[in-house]
């Protein structure tokens, strides 16, 4: 696992813009603002991208590769074109699946299993669909939230509704692969959900 994942608060902010295909995200430190790592889908094909403008978006495949702010390749979050239920796959910087999330049947909200590389269940995402605030939960054990609510020193400096956190619980070990799926988790919440 790369060590920039040994943290524990992220802001990642969304890329905005009229007539984009790719999803771009930077991911940054919420307390000092600096810059730690860039989400890029760069392998757009024609038909994947003249889908993205039509009713079929949620549909389409995608790859994202996230980077720390040298280049060097931390995770990547994939999944292939889905008609229906959304399997996304989490893999290290070495290209290995690290993990997989499944969105579940008739989830209000938006739910997702988080699996290991051999499909055993680790945990489930849950949120609101009305808002952006999901929880990595095991029975009543959290592992890590997302929110576009943050009220630590740089409040200021996330004010568009594409700006969201994730927190880290403490009692998630540095070094585990749990943590290369909470990052991959929020991306795929943004890719599959809130588009």
């Amino acid at each position: 696992m790369h060590p920039v994942l040994n943290r524990n608060l992220f802001f990642v902010k969304e890329h905005t813009g009229m007539f984009k295909a790719a999803n771009n995200f930077d991911i940054y430190d919420p307390e000092n603002q600096q810059m730690l790592m860039t989400c890029r889908e760069e392998k757009l094909g024609i038909f994947t991208r003249i889908l993205r403008f039509t009713d079929y978006k949620r549909m389409t495949p995608f790859n994202i590769v996230v980077s720390n702010t040298s280049g060097e390749k931390v995770l990547t979050v994939k999944r292939g074109a889905s008609f229906f239920l959304s399997k996304v796959e989490v893999l290290d910087e070495h290209d290995n699946v690290v993990g997989k999330l499944k969105q579940k049947l008739f989830s209000f909200g938006g739910k997702f299993s988080v699996l290991d590389a051999n499909e055993n269940f680790l945990f489930s995402l849950k949120g609101k669909w009305t808002s952006w605030d999901f929880k990595f939960m095991k029975d009543e054990l959290e592992f890590a939230r997302v929110t576009k609510k943050w009220a630590g020193i740089g409040k200021e400096f996330f004010t568009s509704a594409d700006n969201y956190i994730l927190k880290v619980e403490e009692q998630v070990p540095q070094d585990n692969n749990i943590r290369v799926l909470l990052l991959g988790a929020v991306l795929c919440i943004d890719m599959v959900l809130k588009e």
